[in-house]
């Protein structure tokens, strides 16, 4: 399961949520070096970028290999998106539905702007393959999660920078369940255990009550979305609630 090429080495976009958990795990399972970026930009839920060490020490205990694979982490303040972006995640305001038809939990350009970053780091780095955990399938209506948004700004970045670099979105059409499921598929058990217990969603940021699909309030879109998702793969997997 490795990627062939002549650049055989990944940038993954970690924020310490189940997705990018996720794909850390698919880019450690195709890749022979893989580095991650996280981004501080003032969100709401800023304690998921305090997960990322658990789930990588949770991970590289898990399979040597991915040990091996596994390169440098780098973290990029940018603030200015947050005060530029008068949002849910970026603001304490209850979160609700805009009179576009988009929530206020969306952050214009975010996606954009990680992706640009992330590219202008893979540039110094040497690497050419970005891993993103963008989903067209289960997700808020977000206009940059899109594949035709991701492909567009490929193109573009291909062509700013005169590199060829590719995007993977891994989880474009899964919905929640399948991207558990492709967790398992990964890591067996183990990896979504890890998951489940050191990974963050809930865009409030809350850490207090554990339930069978996590920490969570268990009551905004980010954790309504992951708690359906864990219903339908417990099912099929067979795991009885605790």
């Amino acid at each position: 399961m490795t990627e062939l090429g002549p650049n055989n080495a990944a940038l993954v976009l970690f924020s310490g949520g189940q997705d990018s958990a996720t794909c850390l795990a698919w880019a450690l399972s195709r890749f022979e070096r893989v580095e991650t970026i996280g981004f501080s930009y003032g969100q709401r839920h800023a304690i998921e970028l305090d997960s990322r060490g658990k789930l990588i020490a949770g991970m590289t205990a898990l399979r040597p290999e991915w040990a091996a694979r596994l390169g440098d982490s780098h973290t990029l303040d940018i603030p200015t998106l947050g005060d530029v972006s008068e949002t849910a995640l970026t603001r304490e305001t209850a979160i609700e539905m805009n009179d576009d038809g988009l929530p206020n939990t969306f952050v214009p350009g975010r996606n954009l702007v990680f992706l640009t970053f992330a590219a202008a780091l893979a540039y110094r780095r040497g690497i050419t393959h970005i891993v993103g955990g963008m989903c067209e399938t289960d997700f808020s209506g977000y206009p940059d999660c899109r594949d035709d948004t991701i492909k567009a700004l490929n193109v573009a970045l291909n062509l700013g920078m005169a590199r060829p670099f590719e995007l993977h979105t891994p989880l474009m059409w899964l919905d929640k369940s399948e991207t558990w499921a492709l967790a398992e598929t990964l890591g067996g058990r183990g990896l979504v255990d890890l998951i489940v217990e050191h990974s963050h969603t809930c865009y409030l940021g809350e850490r207090g009550a554990r339930h069978d699909w996590g920490y969570g309030c268990g009551e905004c879109p980010a954790c309504s979305l992951r708690a359906r998702g864990w219903v339908a793969y417990a099912a099929k997997a067979k795991i009885e609630a605790r």
